[in-house]
């Protein structure tokens, strides 16, 4: 005689920039000053195209790799003070906070997975305060390879302490669709970074929401069952 046994809880893997805070464009803004100020303009269209990915990529994708040895180290530099002018300005999504205290009271480990930069992460987290919520926080700092390579969201796992089958991901860009389909885990896509529904979904996204409050409203029916321990839906 068997007995059915209830799964283990499993983990909530959630982005930052673009998914929880409403902070891309604030992004797109000091990028486009930061290679303003080198005397390299870029289209703001192309840098939001790689916001979510690593800064190094970023720089590299659009300045090329000759220009971002040369210049890469004072352009981070920019884009970080100007972004910090504007942090001022950062506030999370409807929904996200409550969002992320349904998935810890539903019992599943909640890891914000973000590639922010150490400074950039205390003001995400200063504006979340969600510290006493979460299970744990990875950002750049914890990794080699930022997104779209899989280092955070395997570096996320640990922290959760669930393999990559008891795991989905929430994210607002490619990168975040791509890294955790690299580490072997499930993404839920969310189009409040900027980026469409189609591309999400083309990127391997599960399923795709408007922003972190229509993922709420649709929870319970959502892949995200998973994280903790429910049937994920058919």
């Amino acid at each position: 005689m068997t007995t059915d046994r209830p799964t283990p809880p499993g983990a909530a893997l959630l982005d930052i920039d673009g998914t929880l805070v409403d902070s891309n464009y604030f992004h797109v803004h000091a990028w486009v000053q930061a290679f303003a100020a080198v005397d390299r303009p870029a289209d703001a269209w192309r840098v939001h195209r790689c916001i979510g990915m690593g800064s190094d990529l970023l720089v590299a994708e659009l300045l090329g790799d000759d220009d971002a040895d040369a210049l890469g180290e004072r352009v981070r530099a920019l884009h970080a003070e100007r972004y910090a002018e504007l942090t001022p300005l950062l506030r999370p999504f409807d929904g996200a906070r409550e969002l992320v205290l349904a998935l810890a009271e539903r019992g599943a480990a909640t890891v914000l997975a973000t590639s922010a930069s150490p400074d950039e992460l205390g003001h995400l987290r200063a504006t979340l305060e969600l510290d006493d919520v979460v299970t744990g926080i990875t950002s750049a700092q914890d990794v080699d390879d930022a997104k779209p390579e899989p280092d955070l969201v395997e570096a996320a796992l640990r922290t959760a302490g669930v393999g990559p089958e008891r795991a989905v991901m929430v994210g607002d860009a490619v990168w975040d669709v791509q890294a955790a389909s690299r580490a072997g885990v499930v993404c839920v896509g969310l189009r409040s970074g900027g980026t469409s529904r189609a591309e999400l979904r083309s990127a391997g996204a599960v399923a795709v929401h408007d922003d972190a409050a229509d993922l709420l409203a649709h929870l319970d029916e959502s892949p995200l069952a998973l994280a903790w321990g429910a049937p994920a839906p058919s």
